[in-house]
């Protein structure tokens, strides 16, 4: 059996490290940034329920690539789907995420999958402890700034509502080039092919999982970021 790609096996020490800074502290921050202001600090505006964004990512920082992602995130179909596109790379990846946790990393020839069990982020999934840190002008727009258990900063701008940017602790980016609310994807378009379910594609499973490597730990990451600390606690007795 080959080993798994680097960045997963870091991953439980990641969400180690994520789990020890979710604590009452991240709570006290908050209340402690609205008093220090004197008003109750902006809240982040929730997701839509649909919505398409095309992501420029840069990696650079972290030692990857720069990325062309397209984001599909439908919270009434339980499914999530980023399609992404590595510099100068013509084979596109797909990362369909399931609400059971459950997520495909395809392209054109091959297959991997990994079980997550918190699933998918909600539309509210920044509210809950993130810390308002004012405003800021980032990538030309006037945003508000979060963050989340140090973990995450996100942009969001102050005249619309959208989001801007994320950044990670990593160094890694996240620009937002575009933004559509209620764009969907048709439905063939999230069905892994056979051969994730076959088990004949063993010998070509691992091209798929050394690209999905830093895309699985970002968006694991994310999702364990934004879960309720219930479903967080849960998902180190699996």
């Amino acid at each position: 059996m080959s080993p798994p790609p680097p960045s997963l096996v870091v991953l439980p020490l990641l969400l180690l490290l994520l789990f020890a800074a979710v604590s009452p502290a991240a709570a006290n921050a908050t209340a402690t940034a609205a008093a220090g202001a004197g008003a109750s600090p902006p809240v982040p505006t929730p997701w839509p329920e649909q919505f398409h964004a095309l992501m420029f990512t840069n990696l650079t920082a972290s030692g990857g690539r720069l990325e062309l992602i397209d984001l599909y995130y439908d919270w009434p179909g339980g499914r999530n789907l980023n399609l992404i596109r590595d510099q100068l790379s013509g084979d596109p990846l797909y990362d369909v995420e399931w609400t059971n946790g459950t997520s495909y990393f395809f392209d054109s020839g091959s297959c991997h999958s990994t079980l997550f069990p918190v699933g998918l982020l909600p539309p509210d999934w920044l509210a809950a402890g993130a810390v308002y840190l004012g405003r800021e002008h980032v990538d030309g727009f006037d945003c508000h700034l979060w963050t989340k258990v140090d973990f995450v900063w996100y942009y969001e701008e102050v005249a619309t509502g959208r989001p801007v940017r994320w950044n990670f602790f990593n160094g890694m980016q996240q620009h937002v080039m575009s933004f559509e609310v209620g764009g969907v994807l048709e439905d063939s378009m999230w069905q892994a092919p056979a051969y994730c379910f076959n088990g004949g594609n063993a010998d070509t499973a691992n091209v798929a999982a050394d690209r999905s490597g830093s895309v699985d730990v970002m968006n694991s990451l994310t999702r364990f970021a934004g879960a309720p600390a219930a479903a967080a606690a849960a998902s180190f007795d699996q």
